[in-house]
């Protein structure tokens, strides 16, 4: 397919291809009519949708709420929680509107579609089970919500008239263990090409040999002709479908079609440095090319450079002629790298020992629900990248090709999910019910869909399967990594697994290519002495939970700790009856070499699973990230900082120090760094100097702690030294007056005018002398005007039901984000926002027209 260009309407995806008229590719965004609840009659193109409310694809329909404890409730025993018994959860899929029936409807049209020429819909995912109708008919069925898939609607559309596209979406309840989203929440394609095309996903390129010298190129090209029609020459021997071996004779020419593709490698320039013209062998659906590249660039996520493979299909009229002409263009990104999983030694990229710092992310962003959208996913990776993350499990589902390309342009690792159940149910309609007519299914549109994307290192097929314990379950993890391998044999088969004991007596772990273990640190020996692969992985790691801006006391280690206030503390030293604090994760990875890296649960806060609180509402969302719901960090994301990013300098102070009341009481103070010491003052007073230990409590290895500081109100100062014991860095916090005003920072001030791009802007309640108001709870009235609109609001707080979409809601810890979305028109926007004793505050973005192509 060819590389997105996102916009709204009937977009027409353009470049040289959809110029020629060889295939044209569309974005269906705008134009769409949503309505929530069964609608009998409503694929009929006849239906009077008027009524019905206009929306824009992506669209989440249950991120508008309202909040409710009864939405969902989930009486269970979760297993993979240790719970020895059921209880009702009310949060657990986030207290939103997420069941029920939603349908879709928009005229389709199809510009200048005539006879010779077929038609495709991509569906890139629509929760779930997808009924998709033309004119009246069902034309596709898909029932994972999670996965992409494509449908031709060739026959089902009339040239020339109007037509019709209705979908119809139903969400069950008890479907999902976290907020699974509604609707059409990621993007529909029209695709458009002659008879003879390149299908949807039809290219597979690998790099079967690669050094600094030189890289091999290998792409196999898979051709769609009409029915009826073969690939040959006269007197070639052919196999058509449904029939015996048989000769081209002189009365079948007139059926043959004799084709050649030409294919150019570019390099991130546009380039050419690789070539091939391949007529296409008699009878035979796929056509095979090699390549040499010199002195190749490699990807990796460092230097995240891409190629480009430009496959353009000729064909000859009549046997006789002697030109082809172009009937189809079809590209294929891709990136150079080799990557080795070796016994005792780990992972390897291009050669180089490396761990994988990655992090576990559901798919929801936040306040805008799971809407899909480039700008959002950008800025989660900028924040990751900047804490040292290299890797992202799309957990515990298929992700949006956004992500991926993104992935692949910026340059982070992926372990790309499949599944959260197999036969074996965890929620009582989940992926259980689907498995025995879906898996092979989903597992190929899987992998077919991203198997040349670079950033793609690992295929998961599963997390925390019950099956792991279930006889009969090593055969099902068998047969599902055999389709993977069988689709792509170029990358290893994981899978996140909880229960150990299980899954090493029953060699159920020693089937997979890499073993992956949730909340195993300490038993990574064990299992190492077990298993034959040599390697293993933290598949899952840590899930502390913290709440930002929380502090409790006393301070202390504390598994499962639940508050009156439905928080945790910010110190980061309570995590969950079955995880562990980052520390312990740490060690394990520094210490030995055979474990590949770690995947920490979450690098954002999500909405659901708000363990501890899933039985105490209102709670919605997570305590696991690093970073919060709205996208700001933890005092967390300074601890993995530290450890994960050495050549950037991170220096932090915890906590805030605006503690009325607390004068005089124990109030520990820890820094979060890459140096190696530090020294901390309160008041001008030295607290002593700490050094990082190399042997002791996994805590003292990784932070500076001083356990026995009394409050006293002025400020406290942290001054860092190299390991010469030089002076280098200083970080200070004092303690906040009065609320004053608000201070607005922008992640970002030029937008493009595509009706999508976003700018995130954290308002900061401070006091007179700009010093951040801790516990500060103004609400905050959010105002957008020009080039521009008012697009959702967060503050990070797991406990408040205020709705995202309406531009007003409390600052949480004195800080909240408020997102701004352009429209198609280009110039200045301004987001003011106010508060009631507040100075208020503009910020002023600029958001220019979309780029010619």
């Amino acid at each position: 397919m060819l590389g997105l260009t996102l916009g709204t309407g009937l977009l027409l995806i353009s470049g040289p291809a959809a110029q020629a008229q060889t295939r044209r590719e569309y974005l269906l965004t705008t134009d769409w009519r949503f309505s929530k609840g069964n609608q009998p009659d409503a694929a009929n193109p006849k239906f009077n949708d008027a009524r019905w409310q206009r929306v824009q694809v992506p669209h989440d329909w249950a991120i508008y709420g309202p909040f409710d404890g009864n939405n969902d409730l989930q009486t269970v025993q979760i297993e993979q929680n240790q719970e020895q018994q059921a209880t009702q959860k009310s949060g657990r899929t986030g207290g939103l509107p997420f069941i029920g029936t939603g349908w879709y409807r928009r005229k389709l049209e199809v510009p200048g579609f005539g006879a010779g020429q077929r038609a495709v819909l991509v569906f890139d995912g629509a929760m779930s089970d997808a009924h998709v109708f033309i004119n009246g008919k069902e034309v596709a069925t898909w029932a994972y919500g999670y996965n992409s898939f494509s449908v031709d609607i060739t026959e089902a559309i009339q040239p020339g008239k109007d037509n019709v596209l209705a979908v119809r979406l139903q969400n069950l309840p008890e479907q999902s263990r976290w907020y699974p989203g509604a609707g059409l929440y990621r993007n529909v394609h029209l695709i458009v090409t002659p008879e003879v095309h390149i299908p949807v996903w039809g290219t597979y390129l690998t790099t079967p040999e690669v050094t600094a010298d030189y890289a091999r190129v290998k792409l196999t090209t898979e051709v769609s002709v009409p029915a009826g029609r073969v690939i040959g020459r006269e007197g070639a021997k052919i196999s058509v479908r449904g029939s015996q071996d048989e000769h081209i004779g002189r009365g079948a020419l007139q059926k043959a079609l004799f084709l050649r593709l030409d294919t150019e490698l570019l390099d991130a320039s546009g380039r050419v440095v690789a070539h091939s013209s391949t007529p296409l062998q008699s009878g035979l659906p796929t056509c095979e090319q090699a390549f040499t590249i010199v002195q190749p660039q490699l990807w990796s996520p460092e230097t995240p450079t891409l190629y480009t493979a430009v496959s353009r299909l000729y064909q000859q009229d009549a046997p006789a002629d002697t030109t082809y002409r172009l009937v189809d263009e079809y590209k294929t990104p891709f990136g150079i790298r080799s990557f080795k999983f070796e016994a005792g030694k780990g992972f390897s990229l291009n050669g180089q020992p490396r761990k994988f710092k990655g992090v576990c992310n559901h798919h929801d962003l936040g306040p805008l629900g799971t809407a899909i959208n480039v700008a959002a996913l950008r800025r989660q990776i900028t924040l990751l990248k900047d804490m040292g993350c290299d890797a992202i499990r799309t957990s515990h589902n298929m992700p949006a090709p956004e992500l991926v390309q993104l992935c692949d342009e910026m340059g982070i690792m992926l372990m790309l999910e499949s599944f959260d159940e197999w036969k074996t149910p965890k929620v009582k309609n989940g992926y259980n019910l689907l498995f025995d007519e879906w898996a092979e299914k989903d597992l190929v549109n899987l992998v077919r869909h991203y198997r040349n994307n670079p950033s793609v290192i690992m295929w998961s097929i599963g997390n925390e399967v019950p099956d792991q314990s279930v006889p009969g379950g090593g055969k099902l993890l068998k047969r599902l990594q055999d389709v993977v391998h069988r689709e792509d044999p170029t990358r290893p088969v994981t899978m996140g697994m909880d229960r150990i004991d299980d899954a090493l007596k029953n060699n159920f772990a020693a089937v997979l290519d890499i073993a992956g273990f949730n909340y195993k640190p300490h038993r990574y020996p064990e299992a190492q002495a077990k298993l034959p692969q040599g390697v293993l992985l933290g598949s899952e790691t840590a899930s502390t939970v913290s709440s930002r801006g929380v502090y409790k006391f006393p301070v202390e280690k504390a598994k499962q700790k639940k508050y009156p206030d439905n928080q945790s503390s910010s110190y980061d030293l309570e995590a969950c009856v079955w995880s562990q604090t980052p520390d312990e994760e740490f060690v394990q990875q520094d210490d030995l070499p055979y474990v590949a890296g770690e995947f920490v649960w979450t690098g954002f806060d999500y909405l659901g699973e708000p363990t501890p609180y899933d039985e105490v509402w209102p709670s919605h969302s997570s305590y696991f990230g690093i970073l919060d719901l709205a996208g700001l960090p933890k005092d967390r994301f300074y601890l993995y900082r530290a450890k994960w990013n050495p050549t950037a300098p991170t220096l932090h102070l915890l906590p805030h120090w605006t503690w009325p009341g607390r004068e005089g009481q124990t109030t520990p103070v820890y820094a979060y760094t890459n140096y190696p010491s530090a020294e901390l003052f309160v008041n001008g007073v030295s607290q002593g100097r700490q050094t990082k230990a190399t042997s002791a409590q996994p805590q003292t290895r990784y932070r500076l702690m001083w356990n026995d500081v009394k409050y006293q109100p002025g400020s406290i100062k942290v001054v860092a030294y190299d390991a010469a014991g030089k002076a280098v860095a200083e970080e200070e916090v004092r303690t906040a007056g009065q609320p004053h005003h608000i201070r607005l920072v922008a992640d970002r001030t030029a937008l493009t005018a595509d009706g999508q791009d976003l700018a995130y802007v954290t308002a900061r309640v401070e006091d007179v002398q700009g010093n951040l108001c801790p516990d500060a709870t103004n609400e905050l009235q959010m105002e957008v005007k020009g080039a521009g609109r008012f697009r959702a609001v967060a503050n990070g707080d797991a406990t408040s039901l205020e709705l995202f979409h309406q531009p007003h809601m409390h600052a949480f810890h004195g800080q909240l984000v408020a997102t701004v979305q352009t429209t198609d028109k280009a110039g200045p926007l301004t987001l003011k926002v106010s508060g009631k004793g507040l100075k208020p505050a503009t910020v002023q973005l600029q958001s220019a027209a979309v780029a010619a192509k």
